[in-house]
């Protein structure tokens, strides 16, 4: 007899989570609308957090998702610099590429990825002192991309890509801020 109620108990919750999961899916972009209106680059705030699957349920994922977007395009910037220093014939704009590497190398290794572990212990302040520092090395990096004084199309991507970074940065220290006045 259990055997019986329990089979007639699974539609039942089926049917019960069919009619849950369109509420979770509001709320979640609910949150995410709400935190992006918050930032200088709503756009891409939205753009950056909206493809993530599963995606973020409340403000202490998103903030990390956030991290994580900007980790990840530093990361392909650093691929990118590293492999325009391999083809570089420019000694100026290798050094400046090389100085870049420099730059995001340990924001990329070491001090994002202990910002996004330090948003989990929920300790926001140093995950945003972090945030600024890589949008600082940004800076830094295309200081010396623009002091070289090359235009060719790989410095313009780099400087695209720079620029990209930053805005990042600068998504993600609001989402952080916000989460904070919460």
């Amino acid at each position: 007899m259990k055997r019986s109620s329990t089979v007639t108990s699974l539609p039942s919750l089926s049917l019960f989570l069919l009619l849950l999961l369109p509420s979770v899916v509001q709320s979640s972009d609910d949150l995410i609308d709400k935190i992006c209106q918050a930032t200088p680059f709503c756009d891409l705030c939205e753009a950056s957090l909206r493809p993530l699957s599963p995606s973020p349920s409340d403000p202490k994922s998103l903030a990390v998702a956030m991290a994580s977007v900007v980790l990840g395009n530093m990361t392909d910037t650093l691929g990118y610099i590293q492999s325009l220093i391999k083809h570089s014939h420019d000694p100026a704009v290798e050094r400046a590429l090389a100085q870049c590497a420099e730059l995001y190398r340990p924001v990329v290794k070491f001090n994002i990825p202990q910002a996004m572990e330090a948003m989990q212990g929920g300790k926001f302040g140093f995950a945003i002192y972090v945030l600024g520092d890589a949008e600082k090395q940004t800076d830094s990096c295309q200081k010396g991309i623009t002091n070289t004084g090359a235009d060719d199309e790989s410095s313009v991507a780099v400087t695209a890509r720079n620029k990209l970074v930053k805005n990042l940065c600068d998504v993600a220290i609001s989402v952080l801020k916000s989460l904070m006045s919460l």
